[in-house]
């Protein structure tokens, strides 16, 4: 009798415990549909592409100089900065050579940093590591002010020597620092530069050999006699890898994955090296383990930043993991997401983003423009946002009045209005082509035919910079043919 009332008692037993799980997965189902739970995260979160024919802006080019070979390799042109009060335009290449040009396009060189009087031990791969920015002192062409004569660069070395003011959280596999150095002219006029060896501002350990430094700038649009004259920014990656893997743009304690804002005349910083200004904010925060220099945060791989005059509005293109990229407001303080967020979308993995809440977040800065990754315009081994300006000038008039910005690998340029942001998506990004004598061609395209007439392999990507002077010209650099191209109409 006990056995059989056991059989008749446990599997009810079973079969109401089967019920009551059928019905609480029923009611899980109902409250959060199946599509919520796995189909929320996408490496396409886009589901427009960029509109490949419509609105295309077609404009000329001149080639303005050519920057000679460097150890039978084209120049890996970075930056184009004007000179401050003068008539000559700096550019720097990767691999550690910076430039004069003057107008006609008469190229000098006027700096070798691998010269060993310098000590820096240039470390350069064609990709990321090297002579990676350039930023020259509005002063200086003013004599008998604190900043004559000086410029500023950001570059690789692998010189590990004295011991960083900046580590990562934790050990990487890369043996190299990145240096912020300022050099100082007797004569702002000499063709050479003729002044001594550089000093170190800030040295920081790199985990990794990518995200190494992005761009430095002092802010065009700046009014001497306030604190924005002569407040240097710096653009700091992520420390590399993948996927912030120490995340470290979240951490306020952390170098990496920030915009720097500095004064590099100044001296109140930990290290004495530099000021830090008086209106940044975080220094006044009752924190002290948060870094004064801090301008903004969450950044992945800050590749460009850039000023619209009408407004002083600053930007910054932002190179994203697998999935979305993007150029953001940059305002004192704000957090531009990473890793928390990839563009508009919650970060997943390499994998994807998590498209079912997208911008939920009000204390998160989001992009004012973004695209997708896998995009058909686009080359699909890699992806970066690169190039950016805000053309406000008249030599072009078909550009007037457009935030114009760029992707990396494509050499696809494209442009929205400056005055009419879209707050997400992609609808309203249309391209720029260049005008060619046999018809409108990418960038990319240019490049290449130019690489044939070089006698050199057709180049398979562009590696394109655009650089918005302060005489208002517009102009492409490249990794790839040496040639600087001027912008017309």
């Amino acid at each position: 009798m006990t056995d059989l009332l056991h059989n008749l008692i446990v599997p009810s037993k079973k079969r109401l415990l089967l019920f009551s799980l059928q019905v609480v997965a029923a009611l899980f189902i109902l409250i959060f549909p199946v599509s919520s739970l796995f189909a929320q995260m996408t490496n396409n979160p886009f589901s427009k592409p960029i509109e490949a024919n419509d609105d295309i802006i077609v404009v000329g080019y001149k080639e303005f100089a050519t920057l000679p070979s460097i150890d039978g390799e084209p120049a890996l042109a970075m930056d184009l900065e004007t000179e401050p009060g003068g008539d000559r335009y700096f550019v720097n290449a990767l691999q550690g050579i910076l430039y004069t040009i003057k107008d006609g396009g008469a190229v000098t060189e006027f700096l070798d940093l691998t010269d060993a009087n310098w000590s820096v031990s240039l470390r350069w791969t064609v990709l990321e590591r090297g002579f990676t920015g350039l930023a020259i002192h509005p002063e200086f062409n003013n004599v008998g002010t604190a900043g004559y004569g000086k410029f500023y660069t950001l570059l690789d070395s692998s010189n590990t020597d004295p011991e960083p003011g900046f580590i990562p959280a934790e050990d990487g596999n890369d043996a190299h620092d990145t240096l912020l150095l300022e050099w100082k002219m007797s004569d702002a006029r000499s063709k050479i530069y003729d002044g001594e060896a550089p000093r170190v501002l800030i040295r920081m350990e790199q985990p990794y050999g990518n995200h190494n430094g992005g761009q430095i700038a002092f802010n065009p649009l700046a009014k001497p006699s306030t604190p924005e004259f002569g407040a240097l920014y710096i653009s700091i990656g992520d420390g590399g890898s993948g996927g912030d893997p120490m995340n470290m743009s979240q951490n306020l304690t952390s170098i990496f994955g920030k915009i720097l804002r500095i004064n590099p005349l100044g001296s109140n910083s930990s290290n004495g090296q530099y000021g830090i200004p008086e209106d940044n904010p975080f220094i006044n925060n009752s924190d002290t383990s948060i870094l004064r220099e801090i301008y903004v945060y969450g950044t992945r791989s800050p590749n460009r930043i850039a000023w619209d005059a009408n407004n002083g509005q600053m930007y910054v293109a932002d190179i994203g993991q697998n999935t979305v990229e993007e150029i953001s407001p940059v305002n004192a303080g704000a957090n531009l997401g990473w890793k928390v967020w990839e563009g508009s979308f919650r970060y997943v993995s390499r994998n994807g983003v998590d498209v079912a809440d997208p911008r939920n977040d009000p204390e998160m800065t989001f992009p004012v423009v973004e695209w997708d990754q896998k995009d058909p315009l686009l080359q699909r081994s890699s992806v970066a946002s690169s190039g950016l300006a805000v053309y406000r000038g008249s030599n072009i008039s078909q550009l007037q009045n457009l935030l114009i910005f760029a992707e990396l690998i494509s050499g696809e340029i494209f442009y929205v209005s400056a005055d009419e942001l879209p707050t997400g998506g992609q609808d309203a990004i249309r391209r720029i082509l260049l005008r060619h004598s046999d018809g409108n061609k990418t960038f990319l395209q240019v490049i290449q035919e130019k690489n044939v007439e070089q006698g050199q392999d057709e180049a398979y990507r562009a590696d394109v910079r655009i650089a918005h002077t302060t005489d208002g010209k517009l102009f492409l650099l490249n990794k790839r043919d040496g040639v600087i191209r001027l912008l017309t109409e």
